[in-house]
């Protein structure tokens, strides 16, 4: 019997922007592994962020913690948008945030200043 709804094959509708900061290979990649944890109002689509802090093993962490400034640009984005992880690659760093269809995936201006401000963070240490 052959099924009615059959499920979808082959690439799936999602997308992520990855932004890469380059980085000596002498740093130790654990110091560099950082990502939001958000605390929140609200329920399902009223859910706002109140507060930003940043969780990590590492040096980095420490040093987003410390940026007031970027807590709060990243507290006046939605939840979706202000749920960042930091992570090293082969000789980079990524800065990535969640997956997104293809009808709402994109970056604003607001983002990507928050992403540049991480990047120089990363370059930093």
């Amino acid at each position: 019997m052959q099924d009615p709804n059959p499920l979808p094959w082959g690439a799936l509708d999602r997308y992520q922007a990855h932004f890469i900061v380059r980085r000596n290979a002498d740093s130790n990649a654990g110091d560099l592994v950082a990502r939001t944890v958000l605390k929140t109002k609200g329920h399902f689509a009223s859910k706002t962020v109140v507060s930003v802090s940043w969780n990590g093993p590492g040096s980095i962490a420490t040093k987003l913690n410390g940026d007031a400034e970027l807590n709060g640009m990243i507290c006046r984005q939605s939840v979706k948008d202000a749920t960042i992880y930091v992570e090293p690659t082969d000789g980079a760093i990524r800065i990535r945030g969640k997956w997104d269809n293809r009808m709402s995936f994109g970056i604003t201006k607001e983002l990507f200043e928050i992403y540049d401000r991480i990047a120089g963070h990363i370059k930093s240490v």
